[in-house]
């Protein structure tokens, strides 16, 4: 029995428009009807479309992807993906990439599956060097800019006369916590660290 062929695209969000994907699956021979689609982030293989093909895939079937990013966006587990789909005994082929198509065998005589498994591997490589890299320099930035004064994050509010004034109200028991951060705009657990900070320096300054 000849194998089928399928055919899968993916956006990030729904406001994206994948049409250029279908167009090109279209192109290749895909049938409608054999066309899954995602609209979700490439993070990870948890995806409804994407679960749907791999319960539809039989062994000798092709999956089609327009290009390797819309299989997914993490390389490992990109490659990891690749293995159990060689593992089931499909084929696929990356429309802008043909090195990763598993069907062809290269000028040299070696299988398709081959050169795609080794051109993967060397793109996760350059991927998580290239991930590391950028680490690296952004916590190079971040430490010269602290250096330099800069702080990040939201600045801290201060405390209020309005709040030592909710606090006071919040240990006489006519307030209650949520009530007073509200007031104040501020959150719950915020609330409570602020009145336990302004407790231990009452405590640290008895004990003087």
């Amino acid at each position: 029995m000849e194998g089928r062929i399928w055919g899968y695209c993916r956006v990030s969000t729904a406001m994206q428009c994948e049409d250029r994907q279908l167009r090109a699956l279209r192109e290749y021979g895909v049938e409608e009807k054999r066309i899954f689609q995602d609209k979700k982030s490439g993070k990870n293989f948890d995806r409804p479309g994407y679960q749907r093909m791999l319960r539809a895939l039989r062994r000798g079937d092709t999956v089609v992807f327009p290009s390797v990013d819309r299989m997914g966006r993490d390389y490992r587990l990109i490659l990891d993906q690749w293995s159990r789909l060689m593992d089931r005994g499909v084929k696929i082929v990356v429309l802008d990439m043909p090195i990763l198509n598993t069907e062809q065998e290269s000028e040299q005589g070696l299988p398709g599956v081959l050169i795609g498994e080794m051109t993967l591997r060397l793109l996760c490589f350059l991927a998580e060097s290239e991930r590391k890299f950028i680490c690296a320099r952004v916590r190079a930035g971040i430490d010269a800019a602290r250096k330099r004064g800069v702080t990040f994050g939201r600045p801290k509010k201060e405390r209020t006369p309005e709040f030592y004034k909710l606090a006071s109200e919040y240990r006489e028991g006519k307030i209650t916590a949520r009530a007073a951060a509200r007031k104040l705009g501020i959150s719950h657990p915020s609330f409570l660290s602020w009145t336990a900070e302004i407790d231990d320096e009452t405590d640290k300054n008895a004990a003087l």
